[in-house]
């Protein structure tokens, strides 16, 4: 989702423009191969849900056949929100009316379950908003596209919004927490739109949910320094159980869709995956926010490529689960031709199966999709007659194939506590599940020591009590690992669990890089990452204590990197800021950044110098963000600085040619 404060703000270290060329089609049904003619064998098909209905095997199926063959193109709320319509009725369509067809793929959102979009309504009961995603769903399969569901959920710790980062809500939700409850409550009305959502012969129709996208960027409450990766995994796959077991939703395929950009490393991109046994499609979302000619391109092709690659090896679908040309303004009048040329220039990239595009809200909102009149329109149109873009009347044979699902075999995880979740209790609930088979036996141990026995509870968990003993509970961490015995096999999984309270530091701090328990996980998942970066812990290289901050960055695919945490603290009694820094000798520059009053302050420096040495910068050197125009020429004052809720530490090109270095860092602080 395009144009969130945080996520706008991340894109903006430095700008520029892009360039493009052009294409022509005639529309002809020969652009799509017919799926080949049925024989008595069923398909077989490995997805998430082994008891999905017909048609969304079917739709795997034409899914993973179509690789390489056209990319389908895809609009979010296509039928519901536009420039060249108001009222919405199933029909009109920006899309339809900029190339007299629909999209391949229409995308919803469960923010209609909230009426926060239409055509849910914020004063309607909650069995009508429900009606609504359902009726949507089957607008779209009327249409003749492919239906996707986007979760855009609130925070159910401050009842706020999605952007509402504040209280480590994974950890409240997941079972055992104080609000799981609530969040069951809301995949109940999910499921209970999915289901509904049938064809006039009775028949679910299919639908590609896509929940906790975008989860490496930190705008998201369940992204990045908000959550562990340990805790995104375990929520995952816990959505995916409870729809499919516990209620029953049997026409979902379910996709993993982390942000760009990784500069094609798969380990990036893999860090918070759930598994081959959760995921149908593996998505990747970007946005041209880019500001040299070709360096979102380029990032772009060799990551798709990277997720292309995965999927071929898995058995998955790669799918560009949203895009956009993001900018404030039309910067190319080719943008989309040049978008496409860069995709289909490689073998791989080529291969991904759609690419989603966000809604036109209208108003003084980005068209993503030009309307009559629009200066990307002639591009656009150019665009859709390319044979390697597919629109709705170009899609056969869907959800024809005769397929067979292979069963999945017995599996086990720890629920809780997840990888790398801190425990400061003196007990702590070991939650395993183990599906689709029974076990005859269940057991953790810590640090292999004893195995101790678990019991299925009323929830369909094995569980039981971890007393933890005193002497492990001093910013230490402990390996807890669980074993089930399944028909005479032994499933194993286990977890890095740290434990005992982190001592806080002094008043204007935002760290020294002593409280991860010499855990490198541990401090990467404590910060927010934005395209290709690693941060590690350093005992060589610091201002004191064990532990300075090593930051490896690489520029290939984006113009800057940066890492963030939040930091809810009144500085207002402080007058600098001040960091240790060991600069790489490259001519590429650094820009902290402090989110005051709403309002985001940078201080630029050069990381030309390798000695390292203690920076102070005081508070009236820095200034509002380039991009921050509605706050031009305002002061980060005392009355700002009360009121800080963000760090944040970017890495841009500069003049030079070096794009990859570590910078290293220590004893970041307000003084």
């Amino acid at each position: 989702m395009p144009n969130s404060p945080l996520k706008r703000r991340t894109f903006i270290l430095l700008g520029g423009t892009v360039a493009v060329a052009a294409g022509i089609r005639t529309p002809v049904a020969a652009a799509v191969t017919s799926p080949s003619a049925p024989t008595d064998a069923p398909t077989p098909v490995r997805i998430v849900d082994d008891r999905a209905t017909p048609a969304t095997r079917a739709l795997f199926a034409y899914l993973r056949r179509q690789q390489g063959k056209g990319i389908l193109f895809g609009h979010q709320h296509d039928l519901t929100y536009g420039f060249t319509f108001t009222t919405p009725d199933g029909k009109a369509s920006d899309t339809r009316a900029a190339v007299g067809d629909y999209p391949a793929v229409f995308g919803w959102d469960t923010l209609i379950l909230d009426g926060d979009e239409r055509p849910g309504d914020q004063d309607g009961t909650e069995a009508g908003n429900i009606a609504a995603l359902s009726r949507c769903i089957r607008q779209g399969d009327a249409r003749g596209g492919i239906n996707t569901l986007t979760a855009h959920m609130p925070n159910f710790v401050t009842g706020k919004n999605f952007y509402d980062t504040t209280g480590r809500v994974v950890s409240h939700i997941l079972p055992g927490g104080a609000k799981h409850a609530d969040f069951n409550a809301f995949l109940d009305r999910i499921a209970k739109a999915v289901k509904g959502a049938r064809r006039p012969d009775g028949t679910a129709i299919p639908v590609i949910f896509r929940p906790f996208h975008e989860n490496n960027g930190g705008w998201f409450w369940w992204g990045a320094g908000h959550t562990t990766s340990g805790e995104f995994i375990e929520l995952f796959r816990y959505t995916v159980e409870y729809l499919r077991d516990t209620r029953g939703v049997h026409n979902l395929l379910y996709a993993y869709s982390p942000n760009s950009s990784f500069a094609g490393d798969p380990a990036g991109y893999l860090k918070t995956y759930p598994g081959d046994r959760f995921v149908d499609i593996l998505g990747y979302d970007s946005y041209d926010e880019a500001v040299g000619p070709t360096a979102w391109l380029d990032g772009l092709v060799g990551d798709l490529a990277m997720v292309v690659r995965l999927a071929n090896e898995r058995g998955k679908v790669p799918a560009f689960s949203e895009f956009g040309e993001g900018g404030t303004e039309v910067r190319d009048p080719q943008w989309f031709t040049r978008l496409l040329r860069a995709v289909k220039a490689d073998p791989l990239a080529r291969q991904v199966t759609y690419m989603l595009t966000w809604a036109n809200f209208g108003g003084t909102k980005r068209a993503y999709v030009p309307y009559p009149g629009h200066v990307l329109l002639p591009d656009f149109v150019r665009f859709h007659q390319d044979p390697h873009t597919l629109f709705a009347a170009d899609l056969r044979g869907v959800f024809s194939a005769c397929t067979t699902a292979v069963r999945n075999a017995p599996f086990a995880h720890l629920v809780t506590p997840p990888d790398r979740q801190r425990v400061t209790a003196s007990k702590a609930a070991v939650r395993v599940r183990v599906t689709p088979a029974r076990a005859s036996r269940v057991t953790y141990s810590v640090n292999g020591g004893r195995a101790r026995p678990l019991r299925l509870d009323a929830d369909g968990f094995h569980s039981g009590d971890w007393s933890i003993d005193p002497a492990l509970r001093s910013n230490r961490s402990v390996t807890l690992t669980v074993s089930a015995r399944v028909h005479g096999e032994t499933l194993t999984d286990s977890a890095v669990v740290l434990l005992g309270e982190v001592a806080p530091l002094p008043a204007g701090w935002v760290d020294d890089f002593e409280g991860y328990a010499g855990d490198d996980t541990a401090l990467s998942e404590a910060y927010t990452h934005i395209n290709s970066n690693t941060i590690t812990l350093s005992p060589d290289h610091k201002s004191s204590g064990s532990y300075g901050l090593a930051y490896a960055y690489d520029l290939t695919g984006s113009d800057y990197t940066g890492i963030g945490k939040s930091v809810v603290a009144d500085w207002s009694a402080f007058t600098s800021l001040a960091l240790w820094l060991r600069g790489d000798g490259s001519e590429n520059g650094g820009a902290v950044e402090i989110v005051a009053g709403g309002v985001p302050f940078q201080y630029r420096f050069p990381l030309a110098d390798t000695n390292g040495q203690e920076i102070s910068t005081p508070f009236s050197e820095f200034r509002p963000a380039p991009w921050e125009t509605e706050h031009t020429g305002a002061l980060l004052d005392a009355a700002r600085l009360a009121k800080v809720t963000a760090f944040s530490l970017y890495l841009g090109r500069g003049s030079g040619t070096v794009t990859k270095g570590v910078v290293y860092v220590d004893n970041i602080r307000a003084v």
